[in-house]
């Protein structure tokens, strides 16, 4: 089994859980004010395995799994790399809005959406010619395009900052990718480079 399916599965698990359980919900939510102590600060991990709703769950995994396969099988990534890359994406996405909102008691956040966007924008950073398919638009489109419409949005949504849905871990996730990708594998920047001058369809 990869170790995809195994974030997948844990984090299906933990959320459902946390859905019928606010005590647990808040116990493992990313909650700024009550992190006073670094003895909190497993909350920047535990927050990525719960979810707001069965919606918020289901699309996270959806494209964590697609592409979460692609980088361990389609790049040979081994399994504790790619771990280590999807909790550091969580973790670090994180900081910002915890910096952020560190004195407001009202501000909580939780889902996976930054470690997905690390190995989202990992993928695009290997293959930016790919096509990605989303369900509402009936065609794929080129991973490098939706790359630059989704930092997009996040940053026009997060100025905003209007809704419940955490923009800001959209963003850093995303840069994050990018960078993590790049240390993986120094050699591929210049055929980065190159695949973007050479665009295919």
């Amino acid at each position: 089994m990869s170790f995809t399916l195994i974030i997948v599965a844990i984090t299906v698990i933990v959320s459902i859980a946390a859905f019928s359980n606010v005590d647990l919900l808040n116990k493992l939510i990313l909650w700024p004010r009550q992190m006073n102590s670094p003895a909190e600060y497993y909350r920047f991990i535990t927050s990525g395995f719960i979810h707001a709703d069965w919606n918020h769950l289901f699309f996270n995994m959806f494209a964590l799994y697609f592409f979460g396969e692609n980088i361990e099988n389609g790049l040979g990534i081994s399994g504790a790399l790619f771990l280590a890359i999807y909790i550091s994406g969580i973790v670090l996405s994180s900081i910002p809005s915890f910096v952020k909102n560190r004195n407001n008691s009202y501000y909580r956040s939780l889902g996976a959406s930054g470690g997905v966007s690390t190995i989202v924008f990992m993928t695009i950073y290997f293959f930016p010619w790919s096509k990605i398919s989303l369900m509402f638009i009936p065609i794929g489109i080129p991973a490098i395009l939706f790359a630059v419409l989704y930092l997009i949005y996040s940053v026009v949504m997060s100025k905003r900052g209007v809704g419940n849905v955490n923009h800001d871990v959209h963003i850093w996730g995303s840069i994050y990718g990018l960078i993590i990708a790049a240390i993986v594998d120094p050699s591929h920047g210049i055929s980065f480079i190159d695949q973007l001058m050479h665009p295919y369809f």
